[in-house]
């Protein structure tokens, strides 16, 4: 894979003469995401990109440990002496470095990029052995005054009201039977809701995921459902 072929989207700043975010969807749950010259990594993993031909991080931020979202190797790769890492605190232990955070606790990464740990974990009963409460991350970072929510793994969750009004983008997670369903994506948008919605962390299992269905589901609200190639 080539950087290249990445989908990418550029999100106008809305502040006066301040700078605009450049988003590459990379597969899966694999982002980077440039602001002025800095490049912030969610969940790199070899498998999805061939990350010698990247640019090199200066923030990496890190889900969970699962093996779709967590690769060491990946890490080794992208960072560079000065890379900030954050994640939960089992990733931080298995890497024995870089910031941990949980649920609630936040971060300033450089003068204008800023990073909020919430909560990210499965409702339904039987899947809460996928990913339990407290334990991994979703993150609200805030750029300059651009702030993007990154579900991380989880199904539609009660903190998610609390978002209300308060997020410019969502990436949220939508495959079964680990995440999201549509119908709690739809509810998940309604209740954060954002200007521009990424459905992400879709594929990837053998039940597939309706994604577009999310544009009908959603067309009645003030949301802009932007369905990207992640697969």
């Amino acid at each position: 894979m080539e950087a290249q072929k990445f989908e990418k989207d550029i999100i106008k700043s809305e502040k006066s003469g301040g700078k605009d975010i450049q988003i590459t969807f990379i597969k899966h749950a694999s982002l980077m995401i440039e602001y002025s010259n800095q490049f912030i990594y969610v969940d790199p993993v070899g498998v999805f990109c061939n990350f010698e031909t990247m640019p090199k991080a200066d923030f990496i931020l890190i889900t969970h440990d699962h093996y779709d979202h967590f690769d060491s190797k990946a890490i080794q790769i992208i960072r560079k002496p000065s890379t900030k890492i954050v994640a939960n605190k089992l990733v931080i232990d298995a890497l024995n470095e870089g910031i941990a955070l949980a649920n609630n606790e936040d971060v300033s990464l450089s003068q204008d990029i800023h990073v909020l740990a919430v909560a990210a974990y499965n409702t339904t009963e039987g899947r809460d052995k996928f990913h339990p409460k407290i334990i991994n991350n979703g993150y609200v970072l805030t750029i300059d005054e651009t702030v993007i929510y990154i579900s991380g793994d989880t199904e539609h969750i009660d903190e998610m009201k609390k978002m209300e009004n308060k997020i410019d983008i969502a990436f949220l997670s939508v495959n079964q039977p680990y995440t999201m369903t549509i119908e709690q994506a739809t509810k998940a948008t309604k209740d954060i809701k954002p200007k521009i919605l990424y459905p992400y962390h879709y594929g990837q299992t053998e039940q597939i995921t309706p994604i577009h269905q999310l544009i009908q589901a959603l067309k009645e609200e003030q949301v802009e459902v932007r369905i990207r190639n992640m697969e």
